[in-house]
């Protein structure tokens, strides 16, 4: 039997923080107690003493790039990243190569990940103009939910037909996730500044070609429509402070129909990031202005939104230094999304039992994860351990991602995540990840 004892740990969960000690056993938490006495010779102790433990988090989006783009990353290794990074479990999203659109290429995935993640794993079903039938086919007890791409991204899985979306919100139950951009809207934009720049449009007019307008026409008809349908509308990576006033925080989380979530690099940088880090800030949607940073960190607070997530999505630096229009979109997370608002707390935004309800706890309740994203007995031991007084920089040599590099390299953060359990095994400890892919696939009480 595998067994871990942990113990003087900072436990963080439900909104509270108190001292004590965790027992493993094999893939489960057995015992949360003050003090937990081993009982077998065998047991592995860990003295967690002034450190943090909190559950692993959750990241409802990432792209792992696998199949069809794993010059940029896969899944072993993004999801090596991931748990060095504490995020124990992921959802990954349809835009590979080929498109997650049919039940046999979404299994293949599946497969992939069943051989190789370190983490444990969901991916989504794509839907286009034209695979309602497809889509119905989706299981909803081992697949996360339905992604719907309503501006074009990567991958290219754009669905602008109105009559296919309504057949989709009104025909299933399961979560619809969306990507919420007004193509129009970006077309213009854009052709408005070829005129002023010719093909040399400079990086720093992103948010204003991907605009605040872009993502509210297309957040508030993805509302709209699903109000009207009765669908379950879970709306990604919002950016802009004129979308906060379409979410609400009158009424439970387990009773909303309509959940939000953001990401970190929109909590971190601002237009005027763009000056100095180029197109390894460029994300679709594009990150906005400080007034629109600030919004988003209230709406987080009091709880208009829902989720913190990563929107993970690696690129070559070599496709990263090219001009603005060719230069794709979207950059890597998973390593550092957790002592990024570590850091925030150090900044006195946000307390570290809200972090642990915004990655962990939420995600696990919106897409009701079984047995996973708290410390309860009888949960899987997803569990990480966050030392906050311990210092370390970014740098090429620590970075995991397969690209190579990270929008954080050069920062220091003041805490460390020192070790990472997915399923009760110790896989990070330290900046070593165990050679093991132990993830399992997650399973949905729905």
């Amino acid at each position: 039997m595998n067994t871990v004892l942990i113990k003087n740990a900072k436990i963080v969960n439900e909104g509270t923080i108190f001292e004590g000690d965790v027992l493993i056993e094999n893939e489960f938490i057995v015992e949360i107690a003050e003090s937990i006495s081993p009982k077998l010779s065998s047991c592995k102790i860990i003295d967690a003493e002034g450190s943090y433990l909190i559950p692993g988090a959750i990241d409802d989006q990432v792209h792992f790039r696998e199949p069809g783009l794993t010059h940029k990353g896969d899944i072993a290794s993004e999801s090596r990243a991931a748990v060095a990074g504490g995020i124990t479990s992921f959802i990954e999203q349809p835009n590979t190569i080929p498109n997650a659109v049919t039940q046999e290429i979404l299994e293949e995935k599946y497969q992939i990940a069943a051989r190789t993640s370190y983490a444990n794993y969901s991916f989504m079903m794509g839907g286009t103009n034209d695979n309602l039938e497809e889509i119905l086919k989706t299981n909803p007890k081992n697949v996360a939910g339905i992604k719907l791409f309503l501006g074009s991204s990567t991958g290219n899985m754009l669905v602008d037909n109105q009559e296919a979306l309504e057949k989709i919100f009104s025909s299933t139950k399961m979560l619809i996730a969306v990507h919420c951009e007004d193509e129009g809207t970006i077309k213009a934009n854009l052709e408005r500044y070829k005129l002023q720049f010719g093909e040399d449009i400079p990086v720093e007019f992103h948010y204003l070609i991907r605009s605040e307008e872009a993502c509210y026409l297309s957040s508030s008809k993805a509302i709209e429509l699903a109000k009207k349908t009765g669908a379950r509308l879970h709306i990604f990576h919002l950016s802009t402070a004129k979308e906060m006033e379409l979410f609400t925080n009158k009424i439970p989380l387990e009773d909303k129909q309509i959940t939000a979530e953001v990401c970190v690099h929109h909590l971190w940088f601002s237009d005027e990031d763009y000056k100095t880090k180029g197109n390894l800030i460029k994300w679709n949607p594009a990150i906005k202005t400080a007034t629109d940073r600030s919004a988003l960190w209230e709406a987080l607070l009091d709880d208009r939104i829902d989720v913190i997530a990563t929107d993970h999505a690696p690129h070559t630096l070599e496709e990263k230094k090219q001009s603005y229009l060719k230069a794709p979109s979207g950059g890597p997370l998973v390593q550092h999304a957790v002592v990024a608002m570590f850091e925030a707390n150090h900044q006195g935004k946000i307390s570290i039992e809200k972090i642990v309800e915004k990655m962990c706890h939420n995600p696990a309740k919106i897409f009701k994860i079984e047995k996973r994203g708290f410390i309860k007995e009888g949960f899987y031991a997803d569990l990480v351990i966050v030392n906050t007084g311990l210092p370390w920089n970014v740098k090429k040599e620590n970075i995991l991602y397969k690209c190579g590099w990270s929008p954080f390299e050069g920062y220091n953060f003041k805490s460390r995540i020192t070790h990472t359990f997915v399923n009760g095994e110790l896989v990070y400890q330290n900046f070593k990840v165990k050679e093991t892919p132990v993830g399992k696939r997650l399973l949905f009480d729905r």
